[in-house]
């Protein structure tokens, strides 16, 4: 169902095909755009995170099995550290020896990602980022980690309509928006 007037084509335009299992083929106004699907999935889920996190608002899903994992000492010593921190960031983490782990809630938008992945990623971040302050002071770092996760990975296979809706989520992104205002502006 995709409009015929021009006036109502988005930016992006709209979804034809999906290429080499990592891009989307659209077709705007101007001709033919190709969107990297992870890229843009990444950035509207870290987007709709920070959001979540600056508005203090970021909704929690309690695992029905909590995930129990193996870690080292030092990283199980960093998480009992940390774990406000990890609170803020939406993620229910608590120390059940001396060397495992219970993840018992992740963000609400991160429920279906690797669980251990994640928490192994954030685990060396927070070990580069040092101190429990600067924890907080890196929170976008670590955000951007959490929407990494949760993106669509190559060779996913997408629906025309999937793909429809990924490019809507961009076109609403006011970052997104200016940046393709410029594009079209330097082409002309």
């Amino acid at each position: 169902d995709v409009p015929e007037q021009a006036s109502e084509v988005p930016p992006l335009g709209f979804a034809v095909a999906q290429l080499a299992g990592v891009y989307i083929l659209a077709e705007n106004r101007d001709g033919l755009v190709i969107v990297d699907m992870h890229a843009a999935h990444e950035r509207t889920t870290y987007e709709k995170l920070k959001k979540s996190h600056d508005d203090r608002d970021l909704v929690r899903q309690p695992l029905l099995v909590p995930e129990t994992i193996a870690v080292a000492e030092n990283e199980a010593d960093l998480v009992e550290q940390s774990s406000q921190d990890l609170e803020v960031l939406g993620l229910s983490v608590d120390r059940a020896g001396p060397t495992t782990l219970v993840v018992r809630e992740v963000p609400a938008l991160l429920k279906d990602s690797d669980v251990e992945s994640l928490l192994r990623d954030l685990l060396s971040d927070v070990g580069e980022a040092g101190s429990s302050s600067r924890l907080e002071d890196a929170s976008d770092e670590f955000l951007a980690t959490m929407a990494c996760h949760h993106s669509v990975r190559a060779n996913r296979r997408l629906s025309l309509a999937d793909m429809h809706a990924l490019l809507r989520e961009l076109d609403r992104m006011e970052f997104f928006v200016y940046e393709t205002q410029e594009l079209v502006k330097a082409k002309h």
